[in-house]
């Protein structure tokens, strides 16, 4: 489906922010490894996660599910192995966390997806699962999907580069309390994309399993235990809500999005101080945020090491800013849904705007107007190319419906937002 944008002058109002997708992804996944019945609140309900949640069932989870909370029957850590292929369709995260868990099973577990999670990377995955007794292989030997994986998990000692995916730590150490024996990880290297394994850590506490981790050593020890059920409230997405702080940003606004947490553990946070640095008003409360926009923005210096999701939002509020934004720190949003530092700069491009693509992220000059991109079937391309549109009018994504793998309601809200503006 193609999407065309007209420009609007304003947008206002409030607005509760989509359920976290990585929060989902996690508690789900928990809930089916715990023993006993979970309570998942307020959970998302998007392509991505209902990769994950269609796994548990097929692995041997019963779940209940309403429009506002599921109820997922947890294995206690011992999944059947599944009747069939696992088709995750574009959900990296399924993908990677579902790896190490699929080692619980005693048979051969086989995990795919579409043709762009065919193209992600998990050699490093497989090989740090082998020292703990996991065999797990690439069918086509170039470590990308689809992926095998035998039943067995004996635990020990291993290491991982923690340059290319933090979703490979956040998989070893989610499915590492029911090895046979303890698990000792140690990261290797930069650790990018941090506070996405501190979010694993803090759920993975909420449901009554202890990793003892030591920041300054990068390194994991997770005891054999087991997960407890729980009842669960989803917090908000501060990656999904990027798109509308940053409408709220380049356009004249006053927008208060709830159900964003203050301390949240969640690295797209950033965007807050971001805009506020491009020249927005901002204001935090405990669990709502408030944007006040001028319209006017100016070029920031920007690393996004550990946010490497806003790349796409960053880089649209740059187009409309004015003077030189400088991203860096962003090599790993290269094996994203697509290479997102190439797909965000040709379509740029194709808008007028003056860039230069970096190895580890892009220069952007202010100025932009309307036209046709392709979304590449990249959830947030397309919603940051809808961000542009807003602001210059004129705009048309096409394959834009793919902001269902993240954000199902996301026209409609942004239309509600800026209705009569």
């Amino acid at each position: 489906m193609d999407l065309s944008v007209q420009a609007a002058n304003r947008i206002e109002g409030t607005v509760k922010a989509p359920p976290s997708k990585s929060y989902t992804h996690r508690a789900f996944l928990m809930a089916f490894l715990a023993e006993g019945e979970s309570l998942i609140r307020d959970p998302l309900y998007s392509e991505d996660t209902l990769a994950s949640l269609n796994s548990c069932m097929a692995l041997g989870s019963r779940v209940l599910k309403t429009k506002s909370q599921c109820r997922i029957l947890g294995i206690g850590g011992k999944p059947n192995t599944p009747e069939d292929v696992l088709d995750l369709k574009n959900s990296g995260t399924t993908l990677r966390i579902m790896t190490s868990i699929a080692s619980l099973t005693d048979g051969y577990t086989v995990l795919t997806g579409d043709e762009s999670l065919k193209t992600r990377p998990m050699q490093d995955l497989l090989d740090a699962l082998k020292p703990l007794g996991v065999s797990a292989y690439s069918t086509k030997n170039d470590g990308k999907p689809p992926i095998i994986v035998k039943g067995g998990f004996n635990g020990g000692e291993t290491s991982i580069k923690g340059n290319v995916s933090s979703q490979f730590i956040s998989s070893i150490i989610m499915a590492a309390p029911y090895s046979k024996n303890p698990v000792d990880l140690h990261v290797e290297g930069e650790f990018i994309s941090r506070p996405y394994v501190e979010m694993t850590l803090n759920l993975m506490n909420k449901f009554g399993v202890n990793v003892d981790y030591n920041r300054n050593e990068k390194s994991f020890h997770i005891e054999p235990q087991t997960y407890k059920p729980i009842d669960y409230t989803v917090e908000g997405d501060y990656s999904s809500a990027s798109y509308i702080i940053a409408a709220a940003a380049c356009l004249e606004s006053d927008i208060t999005i709830k159900n964003l947490m203050k301390d949240s553990k969640q690295g797209d946070k950033l965007i807050l101080d971001i805009v506020s640095e491009m020249g927005c008003e901002v204001k935090v409360k405990n669990n709502e945020v408030k944007i006040k926009g001028h319209g006017i923005l100016n070029g920031v210096d920007v690393n996004l090491q550990n946010a490497p999701d806003l790349l796409p939002t960053v880089a649209a509020l740059a187009a409309m800013a004015d003077g030189t934004t400088n991203i860096d720190g962003v090599e790993h949003a290269r094996f994203k849904e697509t290479d997102r530092i190439h797909t965000c700069s040709t379509e740029l491009a194709k808008l007028g705007v003056s860039l230069t693509e970096k190895k580890d992220g892009i220069k952007i000059e202010g100025g932009v107007h309307g036209g046709v991109v392709k979304s590449h079937r990249d959830h947030r391309l397309a919603m940051a190319f809808y961000i542009i549109g807003l602001k210059v009018g004129g705009i048309c994504i096409k394959d834009a419906s793919v902001y269902n793998v993240s954000f199902p309601d996301f026209p409609d809200i942004m239309k509600k937002l800026t209705a009569g503006f």
